[in-house]
């Protein structure tokens, strides 16, 4: 046999990546039978739903959803009021006469456009900091082996029971002595590590087969190579679920901000909403403007991410 026969033969074996993959997918697909007309059409798990019970769920999953929207809805209302409607007794749900002024002072009493570029800056750091090192942390407690992992994974998860309160100054007392006091770089530090993070991924990866770690090391890739062209690839829905609630959890940061940057430049919305707090009053109208227009953001990337993020929180505590 001449040498490009055998390069095409070689090349048409499957490795035994391959071979594993094709059988996790293969266990996990529905299965298909042949339909009507010679289409094939995927075997139902559960009996259909009746008609009264599927009236009820629509009616029960629109009232639940009212009720989240109630406090939304009575933001937007009093970002278009006057400062002495918005706590108006009886709640007038419908503005008499709408102060889209609000909207355009926003953007001319503060400098709305810088808070938010720090505010996109620090979630977008800090959300790929925590994908990247929880997903490869837990990639560690999950698909290798050695002496003292569970113990160890154990022990770093615990540190989510401890209060922030409790390490919050010592926090503060390393980054004044390393100069970092009124950064970002402060913030992105603190918080590119989460135990939550390695938790959440870890839970998705015991639902992928070790066959396909121990598989690829036989083609002779190394860990990190498994880790990033077989695991991750197979763990979008995780990965969008920790981007999301990553994100939010930094945008709305009010806290660390707070402790950490002084400068006005550096400040994020949250901080910037404060300057309409005075010593003896405050412009709740002028609030309610800011926190519709910081509230997009979050509401734009759930969307876009939703399917994603709803698949990875019900998959991430099955343990396959």
């Amino acid at each position: 046999m001449s040498t490009s026969a055998t390069t095409r033969a070689s090349s048409t074996v499957p490795s035994s990546a391959d071979v594993a993959i094709a059988e996790v997918t293969d266990a996990i697909t529905p299965p298909v039978l042949p339909g009507a007309g010679g289409k094939r059409t995927r075997v139902r798990r559960h009996g259909p739903i009746s008609p009264l019970r599927r009236v009820l769920i629509y009616v029960m999953l629109t009232v639940l959803t009212a009720i989240i929207f109630v406090p939304f809805f009575w933001m937007v209302s009093s970002s278009l009021k006057q400062n002495n409607e918005v706590f108006s007794i009886p709640v007038q749900w419908i503005p008499t006469e709408f102060v889209w002024q609000n909207y355009v002072d926003i953007w001319t009493r503060i400098p709305m456009l810088t808070y938010l570029k720090n505010s996109l800056f620090l979630s977008v750091t800090i959300t790929i900091l925590q994908v990247l090192t929880g997903s490869f942390a837990a990639y560690g407690f999950s698909k290798m082996h050695f002496k003292g992992r569970d113990v160890l994974f154990v022990a770093y998860i615990a540190t989510i029971a401890v209060p922030w309160q409790a390490y919050m100054i010592p926090q503060y007392i390393m980054m004044q002595n390393a100069g970092l006091v009124n950064t970002h770089l402060s913030i992105i530090l603190l918080q590119a590590f989460g135990a939550f993070g390695v938790f959440l991924m870890r839970q998705y990866y015991l639902t992928i087969p070790d066959e396909l770690s121990e598989a690829a090391r036989i083609d002779g890739l190394n860990e990190y190579a498994i880790w990033w062209r077989i695991i991750l690839p197979l763990t979008k829905p995780a990965l969008a679920s920790l981007a999301l609630l990553t994100f939010v959890s930094t945008w709305n940061d009010y806290m660390g901000p707070f402790i950490y940057l002084t400068s006005n430049d550096l400040w994020t919305v949250q901080l910037g909403l404060r300057s309409f707090v005075g010593q003896y009053d405050a412009e709740y109208a002028l609030i309610m403007a800011g926190s519709v227009v910081s509230v997009i953001p979050i509401v734009l990337i759930f969307l876009l991410g939703q399917r994603y993020f709803i698949q990875g929180i019900a998959t991430s505590g099955m343990k396959g």
